[in-house]
């Protein structure tokens, strides 16, 4: 089973963050222009939370609120479930089912050194899947 910072070297985005005092349609623009669905908050280089789109749905649009006049601030998700680089795929995967979340940012030390999405570990979990069968079926035909 791979750790996060194996799996984190497979992946090509680095930490894509945002101020908690920009404004929420900052950092929809920015989850569009690198198609992922959720930004670590930081200030400075401290992480103070995440904000997702599911945040934007629930916080924003069904509030009636518009997101070129609320700040990340007011709606992150303040206390962020996060991982260090020694965990395993599937601890990874177990705390997003239990947690019920998408996104698992990864410290080491007080440092966000990257992201790992539920898709990550879905993929992840398929390829070693798809290994494992590979070898039965070459060992059952030998």
């Amino acid at each position: 089973m791979k750790t996060v910072k194996q799996l984190l070297e497979g992946k090509k985005t680095g930490v894509l963050s945002i101020s908690p005092d920009a404004l929420v349609v900052d950092a929809l623009r920015t989850m569009a222009e690198h198609d992922v669905g959720a930004l670590v908050v930081v200030q400075g280089e401290k992480l103070v939370g995440i904000i997702s789109e599911r945040d934007y749905a629930r916080k924003v649009v069904l509030q009636g609120r518009t997101a070129r006049d609320t700040y990340v601030r007011e709606i992150m998700t303040e206390k962020v479930v996060f991982m260090k680089l020694s965990h395993t795929v599937d601890e990874c995967m177990a705390v997003c089912t239990n947690k019920r979340i998408r996104h698992l940012p990864v410290m080491e030390g007080n440092r966000v050194v990257g992201v790992i999405s539920i898709g990550d570990l879905v993929k992840e979990t398929i390829s070693e899947q798809q290994y494992i069968i590979e070898q039965l079926e070459h060992y059952i035909m030998s």
